[in-house]
């Protein structure tokens, strides 16, 4: 980035009132493609323009068209406050969040997040009405609007500060982002150290990008991230356990699980899950092996629930916690239940768990157990659990990943497949632990009662 760049973006974070120059790229010169911008997103622009508003796309979706992705998320900045664009949609548009005031423009299911144009602002001038920051610099509030060129230089990363005229089809460029993007090159704008304070999760974005796009970390955007990682210890549960579905289950998450471990923030994400602490045989080549198949289901089209990923990324620890529990003595069925509980209530001091993921699994966890007790019943039984398929995928990563021998998982497959008949003679050839049971016969003797005294 050049010298007088960095200076005019410094002054403006700062407070100066100097104003940076565009780099307007024209239609023709750029390869975003126009063509697959929705009929609504142009509506949202259009009715903007109408009214009197500047209105641009910006952010991701012009950074994925230009480096030939298929833009999905449309975010539109505009001069127009919350309020005058509620006021230009009436009927499908609402108003969120106080940390970051937004309007979302619906059209069906389909919703359209609309952002004004944010200011600078310096400490002196922060009030808990517009802007707040904490004592570590944390933004708690930044609802200080400003101009196109104020909002460019208040953006993260110079990729994602491209702005996208509809009207004539130009990219305007304030922070030299397309040259960035023309060497995938990841850039915080500003001062590196002072960004992430404003928002720790700044740094696990860094690193998502970086997955996502195939891009570098620029040396001086990275260098601060391993000593601020403690930084995300300030983060709330919840919001950390949203940007985890957002690095694992974007398609990337093979490559993104290494980056974090190198930039030491899955310690932050899954303190029991690192290298350093969860590194028994096999347990790193599972979430390995695990994170590519989610990659590879998503890019089919196929679902994905985090409920399975949560109970890969945590089953090393689990069976530690496991051990320890056997160690103190107590019944193999029950030590499970402790440890289950342990290693779920540490991780939640990290990242929340819903329980519509924590349910299934501790479910898929407790049907490793059961999967290795064949019997025609139980097996039948088995086959109809709501969580076989994800226990039974859980298995194969487990022998792929070397943890346990092979064998168990080839034989369920092999269950799966066969007809009633073949079932059967697959159980059969297990042994005597499936020979029916012989019921006892019990005599209904009346109980003899001594004689009052």
């Amino acid at each position: 980035m050049p010298k007088r760049l960095i200076k005019k973006i410094k002054g403006l974070l700062s407070g100066n009132t100097e104003t940076p120059i565009a780099r307007v790229i024209p239609r023709g010169e750029h390869d975003f493609p126009e063509e697959d911008i929705r009929r609504s997103v142009l509506t949202v622009l259009d009715g903007l323009t109408d009214a009197g508003y500047e209105a641009y796309l910006v952010g991701g979706s012009i950074r994925d068209g230009l480096i030939g992705l298929h833009p999905k998320d449309f975010d539109i900045a505009t001069s127009a406050t919350p309020e005058q664009i509620k006021a230009v949609f009436p009927r499908n548009c609402r108003l969120i969040g106080r940390r970051f005031r937004l309007a979302h423009v619906r059209f069906g299911r389909e919703i359209l997040e609309v952002a004004t144009f944010r200011g600078c602002h310096s400490k002196s001038e922060t009030n808990e009405n517009h802007s707040s920051q904490s004592e570590e610099g944390m933004l708690l509030r930044d609802n200080v609007f400003g101009t196109l060129d104020e909002d460019a230089v208040r953006r993260d990363f110079t990729a994602n500060a491209l702005y996208y005229r509809h009207t004539d089809g130009a990219v305007l460029d304030y922070v030299d982002g397309y040259e960035d993007i023309l060497h995938r090159t990841l850039r915080l704008i500003g001062d590196p150290e002072q960004r992430y304070r404003e928002d720790p999760v700044r740094m696990l974005r860094a690193v998502r990008f970086a997955a996502k796009l195939d891009f570098d970390i620029e040396p001086k955007t990275a260098a601060p991230i391993r000593e601020l990682s403690d930084l995300l210890g300030l983060i709330p549960a919840a919001r950390l356990f949203e940007e985890v579905l957002k690095l694992f289950l974007g398609g990337y998450a093979q490559a993104v699980w290494p980056l974090l471990v190198e930039y030491e923030l899955a310690r932050w994400l899954f303190p029991q899950s690192v290298p350093e602490v969860n590194n028994e045989p096999g347990m790193q080549a599972m979430i390995d092996l695990a994170l590519r198949n989610t990659d590879h289901r998503l890019a089919q089209g196929k679902p994905v629930t985090p409920a399975f990923l949560l109970a890969v990324l945590l089953w090393g620890p689990l069976q530690m916690a496991w051990k320890k529990e056997q160690e103190k003595g107590t019944h193999a069925t029950p030590a499970l239940q402790k440890a289950i509980q342990k290693v779920i209530s540490e991780q939640t001091q990290s990242t929340s768990i819903p329980k519509r993921f924590g349910i299934p699994m501790r479910e898929i966890w407790e049907l490793q157990g059961r999967l290795a007790q064949r019997s025609l019943k139980r097996c039948e039984s088995l086959v109809q659990h709501p969580r076989f398929r994800a226990a039974y995928d859980m298995l194969l990563l487990r022998e792929e990943a070397g943890e346990i021998e092979p064998g168990l998982g080839q034989w369920w497959t092999q269950y799966q497949e066969a007809d009633a008949e073949e079932r059967a003679n697959l159980c059969q050839s297990l042994g005597g632990s499936n020979k029916p049971r012989r019921r006892r016969r019990y005599k209904n003797r009346r109980r003899s009662t001594p004689p009052n005294p």
